[in-house]
Order: structure tokens, then sequence, then C-alpha cells
């Protein structure tokens, strides 16, 4: 059992500026982890950070950690447009991913927000607590054991016909979301390698997942196509930061140098992220070392 006095010695770290990134990390999910009422409150004191990249994690967590008491911090943090896009998003998918029905009203309102980034997620998040609240049950073989912003599509295993649906525009988010996840739940190549073309969609969000998704995967032959959204500077930052972060999943020496390359990008965001990639590439590479990485699963 951890004490009080220990979780709030974690939580001391996370919100230590002085402390490496990486450490500040490691005691979020050490908090995830833990859970409860106090983790939750030592995650919801590091809002007011000035790194967009913690932020998005500390929503990511809550959200995760699919505990009713964060809501009203999760609310709060979506209304606040002071808040970086990429945060507000990542506080509308935890919404979803709580999947109470008392988040309907407030997904409902920022489902019109004028961010496209930040509507798009309130949609989908609000897709998913209607599909929830008919009655319906996660029912899926997710090797991750993260919380989705959408279920698979039941019973379809046939690639084709899920990447059909995956790339079409005229679909919903939320179905195209439900094809891509189903995708990667086969875990095969030919459904990876569909997955990966979801790298060129219009939509940003849609790209994010999809650079998301390839992290879980944690299979070599998406690293090229992530390379190429990290590599464009006229990408949207939150995608670059995803792929970022899993190429640090995929760990190869090949992602290494990559990463290394953009440690110093001009994007902030976009540094930070190749900073915690790397530093996963150096827990995945190593036998003696488990790492909660922001992909929201156990890497060894």
């Amino acid at each position: 059992m951890v004490t009080q006095e220990q979780l709030k010695a974690i939580g001391a770290v996370l919100n230590n500026k002085e402390r490496p990134l990486k450490e500040r990390f490691r005691a979020l999910f050490t908090l995830k982890n833990l859970g409860g009422a106090e983790a939750i409150e030592e995650i919801s004191r590091g809002f007011s950070d000035e790194s967009a990249l913690l932020k998005h994690e500390l929503a990511y967590c809550l959200g995760q950690m699919q505990d009713k008491r964060a809501i009203d911090i999760l609310t709060n943090v979506l209304e606040d447009t002071m808040q970086e896009p990429m945060v507000r998003h990542e506080a509308g998918e935890a919404l979803g991913a709580i999947g109470a029905p008392e988040v309907i009203p407030i997904l409902e309102q920022y489902k019109e927000d004028p961010v496209v980034e930040v509507a798009e997620t309130c949609s989908i998040a609000l897709d998913r607590v209607r599909w929830l609240q008919s009655g319906q049950t996660v029912d899926d073989k997710n090797p991750y054991a993260s919380v989705d912003p959408s279920p698979p599509i039941s019973g379809n295993t046939n690639v084709e016909d899920l990447k059909a649906i995956y790339l079409d525009p005229n679909q919903s988010l939320f179905e195209r979301y439900r094809a891509m996840f189903s995708l990667r739940n086969l875990g095969t190549t030919e459904s990876v390698l569909a997955i990966a073309k979801g790298l060129k969609d219009r939509s940003a969000l849609f790209r994010h997942e999809v650079a998301f998704v390839l992290g879980q995967i944690q299979e070599p032959c998406s690293i090229s196509y992530l390379k190429d959204n990290l590599e464009d500077q006229n990408e949207n930052e939150m995608v670059r930061h995803e792929c970022a972060e899993a190429l640090g999943a995929i760990a190869t020496e090949e992602c290494v140098n990559i990463l290394s390359r953009y440690a110093l990008d001009e994007k902030r965001v976009v540094k930070e992220s190749c900073e915690i990639a790397l530093d996963m590439c150096e827990y995945e590479n190593s036998p003696e070392f488990q790492y909660a990485d922001s992909l929201g699963k156990l890497s060894t």
C-alpha cells in the first residue's frame, strides 16, 4: 500500500517544474496506476503548467482512470479557451472515456467549438457515451487495455471491408474510429499498413489518432509513414507529437535516429515529445525496467 505521504511525494515530482520532463511523466503514470481521489487531486494540480504536452497527458490519464471524480476537473479544462487546443481536445476525449451520462450536456455544447479538433473530439466522445448509454458494452479483443474513443466494429475481421469504412470521409469519425480499432486488434501486417494510410487524411484529429494506434501496435512497417508526418513542418503539431511518441514506442535504431534529429525542433510540443520518446526507446531496449508510457500501456 502506498501511504498518503508517499502519494504526495509522487505528486510533488509531477508538479516540480525543475525536474526533467521524463521524471514527471513517470510520476504521472504512477499516479494513474495508483488511482483514487488523492491521485486525481495531484494530477489536477498540473493543469497550470506551461507544457502543453504534460497537460495533454494529465487529461489522458484522468480519462483512462475512468473515475467520475475527475469530471469537474476535465470540464473546467475543456471550457478554458486559454488552454492549448491539444489539451482541450484531450479533456473532451477523457470525458468520453469516463462515459457517464452527466458529461452529455458539456459534450453537446463543445461539439460546436470553433476549434475543429476540439469540436470533432467532443462529437466522437458524445457518440461513445450515447453508445454506452444505449446498453451496449465494449466486447473486444483489445490487447492494450486502453480505454478507446470508440468500440471496435463487432465481429468484422475482413481487412478490406474495415479499410473501406476507415478511409471513407463520408462516414462519421466515430464509425471510422470503430473500423480503425478493429484493424488494430487484428494486428496483421495487412491491417497495420491499412491503418497507416490514414496518416494522409484531411482531419488532423484523425491523423493524430492513427499515429497513436500505430504506436500501440509497435510494428516497424509503420516507421516510414510516421517519419513522413513527423518531418512535415506544416503538419499539425498535435499529429507530429503523436508520431514522435509512436516512434518512441517502436524503439528501433532507426526510430532513435529520427527522434534525435527532432529533439531540438522549434515547436515545443514536438521537441518535448521527442525527448519523452527517446526516453521510451531507452526503456524499451532495457531488460531491467518497465515503462508506463503515454500510449497507455506497459512496455517491457
